[in-house]
């Protein structure tokens, strides 16, 4: 019973953790804009804030290290620079973000207040928690997530049963790679490899001397049900949006849309309940980053509690700064980032849950490379030099949907592990 207890409240941690401020206002615009294809929407969209992701926690599970460990098969120079460029999107964009999201959406509509105070208290409480680390699992674990969880559940439910099943006209190109990249603006592939250490660091200070395989086998069973829990609420929220098609102008914006489904199913109270959802989801995901951010610092200075200390104050004078933005801004100036991190990031995650024998180090370097290579094209396109990119893209198969690095490393893992000597021996 102990066991199955402690196994719910770092699922329901990893949950909280994750579910942040991009995880509300994404899915309700995709099912919105997806019409009869929601289905295939939430797909794309669940593979890559879902299924990746939650691979990234299994990695860890394995490695039961830090985000160093992802990239040390290419070499510890490269995982020194990725793990570092990690940190800095993180604390710059998604951290802040959720500020900017709890302002304009929990704060904004009650009070006449700047969105600079809102950011400095904000910023303030989560810097209590990220020095308070050791308490981070109980206060997520089992107070935040259940209301999260109820007022989401609620939303859901209401819509689902009150709509008749029409929908309207589908407005993407690509129903499933459209999802599929827009997951990409949840961060949470880069989440995964961020927070899986601070839960690994939790679990330790929590229970002293746990076995390396009674805690791989917690952070698996967690994960899995933490991502079970960000399917049915994703898939929900985009199937709610999909029902609504008729209640809203087509130009909606994402905050508008979330803010007018939690109205119409919640009433006059609705506001109210948004509020509370948004300032913890944002809350929690902000606390985790800032935490991960400081411990992947420490570790590299001898695991000095003053570098912690100050690397968290650092992180969250930083979300002060550019919590001041607007969230599409924010998501804006995101796109380049991820458009180069996220591949590097997926094929990171998917190598190290493989067994060693596929994944060795001759197979991650050129892996790697390929995939840095072919994310260039969709890089520059991010950034409009869709001019430079157009000669070379028309020979590399699905680059018009921004994914032209699949297939590339998808055939040098296979012929790199073929000519492996090491990955035809038995384990």
């Amino acid at each position: 019973m102990h066991k199955i207890k402690e196994t719910l409240v770092v699922a329901f941690a990893l949950f909280s953790l994750f579910f942040g401020a991009g995880n509300l206002i994404l899915p309700p615009l995709l099912g919105f804009k997806s019409g009869e294809l929601w289905w295939l929407v939430a797909l794309g969209f669940c593979i890559s804030a879902v299924l990746i992701p939650i691979m990234g926690i299994l990695a860890h599970a394995k490695l039961q290290g830090t985000i160093f460990d992802f990239g040390k098969k290419v070499s510890t120079n490269f995982s020194l620079i990725y793990a570092t460029i990690v940190y800095i999107i993180s604390i710059s964009l998604p951290s802040p973000r959720t500020a900017s999201v709890t302002h304009e959406m929990a704060i904004q509509p009650f009070f006449n207040s700047s969105s600079l105070l809102t950011s400095v208290v904000y910023f303030v409480l989560v810097l209590i928690f990220v020095l308070n680390r050791s308490k981070i699992l109980g206060i997520i674990g089992k107070i935040l997530t259940p209301v999260i969880v109820l007022v989401l559940f609620t939303i859901i439910g209401i819509c689902f049963f009150s709509n008749d099943f029409v929908f309207d006209n589908v407005l993407f190109e690509s129903p499933f790679t459209d999802g599929i990249l827009e997951g990409y603006q949840t961060f949470d592939a880069i989440g995964s490899v961020v927070v899986g250490g601070v839960i690994l660091v939790s679990i330790d200070l929590r229970r002293k001397g746990i076995s390396y395989e009674d805690k791989k086998k917690l952070v698996m069973q967690s994960g899995w049900l933490a991502g079970l829990g960000l399917f049915i609420i994703y898939s929900g929220l985009i199937i709610t949006g999909a029902l609504m098609f008729s209640e809203f102008a087509e130009d909606v914006s994402r905050t508008e849309l979330l803010k007018g489904l939690s109205l119409k199913t919640l009433g006059n109270t609705g506001n109210m309940f948004l509020s509370v959802l948004v300032s913890l989801a944002c809350f929690t995901t902000a606390v985790g980053i800032v935490t991960g951010a400081a411990d992947f610092v420490k570790s590299r200075f001898r695991n000095s509690q003053k570098v912690y200390n100050i690397t968290a104050m650092i992180g969250c004078l930083l979300g002060v700064i550019m919590g001041q933005f607007d969230v599409h801004y924010i998501i804006a100036i995101a796109l380049p980032a991820l458009m180069f991190i996220y591949p590097i990031t997926i094929i990171l995650i998917l190598l190290n849950i493989l067994p060693n024998k596929y994944a060795t180090s001759k197979v991650f370097r050129v892996v790697v490379i390929t995939t840095i290579i072919f994310s260039v094209p969709d890089f520059l396109n991010s950034v409009g030099l869709e001019g430079i990119t157009q000669p070379v893209q028309s020979y590399i198969p699905l680059s018009k949907y921004s994914m032209g690095w699949v297939l590339p490393a998808f055939l040098a893992f296979i012929i790199t592990a073929a000519l492996n000597p090491q990955s035809h021996q038995p384990q």
